[in-house]
């Protein structure tokens, strides 16, 4: 397993956002995780790369235990990841963004990290816009250098935080085709998102949070077309 999650838990007050989640992931896999809002999903994310501190529970990246380990020395051990608000270094270009990822993300130079900046963007469609200043872009492009700065930091497993949010669906598609990319690339992936016909284009399994607890997991359409799963998502639509 790449990921292993163990009895995961956090509480703020008498609000229990997380309870005993556990999970697990092996390298190369894509796993999708859905809920209504509030479900705990990002608050998940948050314990996994250690912005927040979990009561109870343990993790291990490749097989080594890094609960206790602060969020820099996760990125250090490759865990990646994006936010549902993108919010790039603004009068920073494109480059210079990655440039800040690659290197305190893997404490590199920047005359090391320049030519593996120069490929994320190519990977993610941003080349052409390399020197551009960040505040100019439009949502997906902020969306892609987003994703971007997560992979400068070359990171094997990569947290995608509804990252399609807000997008067209020919938007959508196109951000598709790039995670498609990633993944094909051994990347292990592992996406929130609403928009689930985007997410099951990707993904092999999905997991169901629903108030911080595992409701299901399993092959994308036997969830799906779970009676419960509809239940939770009753007047969501998905």
């Amino acid at each position: 397993m790449l990921l292993s999650v163990e009895d995961l838990s956090k509480s703020f007050g008498s609000l229990r956002a997380v309870q005993n989640v556990s999970l697990e992931i092996s390298e190369g896999e894509a796993l999708g995780i859905i809920g209504p809002n509030g479900a705990g999903k990002s608050t998940l994310f948050n314990l996994i790369t250690g912005v927040l501190p979990a009561d109870s529970g343990r993790i291990r990246l490749a097989g080594r235990d890094v609960t206790r380990d602060p969020p820099q020395k996760r990125c250090h051990a490759g865990i990646g990841r994006s936010f549902q608000v993108p919010r790039p270094f603004e009068n920073l270009t494109v480059f210079e963004n990655l440039l800040v990822a690659a290197t305190n993300g893997r404490q590199r130079s920047e005359r090391e990290a320049g030519d593996g900046c120069a490929a994320v963007l190519e990977r993610v469609g941003l080349i052409d816009l390399a020197n551009r200043p960040a505040g100019s872009l439009t949502l997906l492009q902020r969306k892609q250098l987003e994703m971007a700065r997560a992979l400068a930091t070359e990171p094997q497993l990569l947290l995608l935080d509804e990252i399609a949010g807000g997008l067209t669906e020919a938007e959508c598609n196109a951000l598709v085709d790039t995670i498609k990319t990633i993944h094909a690339s051994g990347v292990t992936i592992v996406w929130i998102e609403h928009i689930v016909h985007a997410l099951i284009a990707v993904v092999s399994r999905l997991l169901v949070l629903d108030f911080g607890e595992v409701i299901a997991v399993g092959e994308p359409k036997s969830i799906m077309d779970s009676p419960k799963v509809r239940e939770i998502y009753m007047g969501i639509e998905v």
